[in-house]
């Protein structure tokens, strides 16, 4: 059956996110009804051509459970990628969480950098450049909207 083994085991608050353009870290709470034992594994795939890899640094928590993951070198593509997070016990056996994720939507953009300011004395105008940040995916010039909160001393 899809839901194999004891209710309340799988995974719980599974979330990733991307940020410095190549890392992802996802994280998740062991099952509020898993056997101390559990220890989960987290499996990815970037898409359907794409081989499904393991989770090669673990995040741990204070009883040596796998509660995380960190990932590097990750590119966005352009469709869904699919999360698995499976588990085992000596106990029992343990409900997997699955998830499929539009990457893109994850990514934390990083602030744009090289922000200059040059304010005319006469006029009392002000022009800001700056420059915009490095992003994984496409569809760049798309999705940027800037807020500028000017306060005056």
């Amino acid at each position: 059956p899809v839901l194999a083994g004891m209710n309340g085991s799988a995974i719980e608050n599974f979330s990733c996110v991307i940020y410095n353009i190549f890392l992802m870290n996802c994280t998740w709470q062991a099952g509020r009804d898993a056997p101390a034992d559990t220890q989960y594994f987290l499996y990815w795939q970037k898409s359907i051509e794409d081989n499904q890899m393991e989770c090669e640094l673990y995040i741990k928590d204070e009883n040596r459970r796998n509660v995380g993951c960190i990932f590097q070198n990750v590119s966005i593509g352009h469709e869904k990628a699919y999360f698995l997070v499976n588990g085992s016990s000596k106990d029992s056996l343990i409900q997997f969480y699955d998830e499929y994720i539009d990457l893109y939507k994850i990514e934390k953009l990083m602030p744009p950098s090289n922000i200059a300011v040059n304010c005319g004395e006469i006029k009392n105008d002000c022009i800001i450049q700056w420059q915009q940040p490095q992003i994984s995916h496409s569809n760049k010039d798309m999705c940027f909207k800037y807020e500028i909160n000017i306060k005056y001393k």
